[in-house]
């Protein structure tokens, strides 16, 4: 007897990975907005040039494994990955720092374990790592807002010459990561300080935070993660803050409104692939990652921890599942009627 050769489903028909992305891509435009407004053309030419970077080696792979390119092309998710990653990165950002933490997302993060579906860690946190620990200056240098021109911010990529100094400056993370001497106070004075977590940076993460939300609102995942992420993010920086003093790590309101915070709360700790499962699991899976960007922030080496909170609990990920699997229904039932059975 014939049996009938069947598909897979996500191989024929409509293609819903691809509109799920397209309201991620649509949920970013807040962010890409206020970045632009504040940084100038620098994040628009990030973003096109990771993406097609990303397009270029998703589609050399695919190749290279006899796939159909262009369907894999169409779903989008190579584009996600390059467009969070750009996001990331400091505007106007060398155009060969671009490439690397682009071809590391696509190649290592996600190709290297199959594909889509396949990857046990968010391959733009990967590209994002790579390049932050081998070229930090070039990672942790961001340009003063409404300073840069196109001209100069051009020619700052493709490396002809360097931003000016009274063009470029640390990050608020940055600033109170080194900060020994003077109080919270003093330290506002300083240009990277805005209202409540950086000048920039509170108007960016308020944007990707109303981005964060129509996701919500479109139901393309719960709030579990999320709210875990900014919660116990919150809840440690109360915890350990200790007023406007020099050894200050910051106030809970300067620490969700600073660095990658709601980027990494509403666009990468969603993510169902390499994230915790079960609703309990994705709630205890955001805890761990808002835990750990409070603890690198503050003790560890790095002004902003969410790509490596976010790698690190990817690692947890499987063993939460294991914890937080959900009672099968009639599980119990069965096996009480089993040992009165006995």
């Amino acid at each position: 007897m014939a049996l009938p050769r069947i598909t897979s489903p996500h191989t024929t028909g409509s293609n819903r990975t691809q509109r799920v992305m397209l309201q991620v891509l649509a949920a970013t435009l807040p962010g890409v907005a206020a970045l632009t407004w504040i940084y100038g053309a620098g994040t628009l030419i990030n973003l096109i040039w990771a993406s097609a970077v990303a397009l270029a080696c998703e589609a050399g792979v695919l190749k290279l494994r006899q796939r159909p390119v262009g369907f894999f092309l169409r779903d989008g998710s190579a584009l996600v990955t390059a467009v969070l990653l750009a996001l990331a990165l400091p505007p106007y950002s060398p155009w060969w720092l671009t490439l690397i933490a682009t071809a590391f997302a696509i190649l290592l993060g996600k190709q290297l374990y199959g594909g889509l579906g396949q990857n046990p860690f968010n391959p733009a946190m990967i590209g994002y790592v790579v390049v932050l620990v081998s070229f930090p200056v070039e990672m942790t240098t961001w340009p003063i807002p409404h300073a840069v021109g196109l001209g100069a911010g051009l020619q700052h990529i493709l490396g002809v010459t360097s931003l000016p100094d009274g063009w470029a400056q640390a990050t608020a993370l940055d600033v109170l990561k080194v900060n020994n001497s003077l109080t919270i106070d003093e330290l506002w004075a300083n240009p990277a300080f805005g209202h409540f977590g950086g000048i920039g940076s509170e108007v960016v993460n308020l944007a990707f935070l109303a981005g964060g939300l129509f996701l919500l609102h479109k139901r393309l995942f719960s709030w579990h993660a999320p709210v875990g992420m900014l919660a116990a993010l919150a809840l440690m920086s109360l915890v350990f803050w200790n007023g406007s003093g020099s050894d200050s790590h910051g106030s809970p309101l300067f620490h969700l409104l600073s660095g990658a915070t709601m980027l990494g709360a509403f666009f990468i700790v969603t993510d169902p692939v390499s994230g915790a499962t079960s609703t309990r699991g994705r709630l205890i899976f955001g805890a761990g990652v808002g835990v750990l960007v409070y603890v690198i922030r503050a003790w560890g080496g790095y002004p902003d921890g969410v790509a490596f909170a976010v790698l690190l609990m990817n690692l947890c990920a499987p063993t939460i599942d294991y914890y937080t699997r959900p009672r099968t229904y009639g599980h119990r039932k069965a096996e009480r009627g089993f040992k009165l059975g006995e």
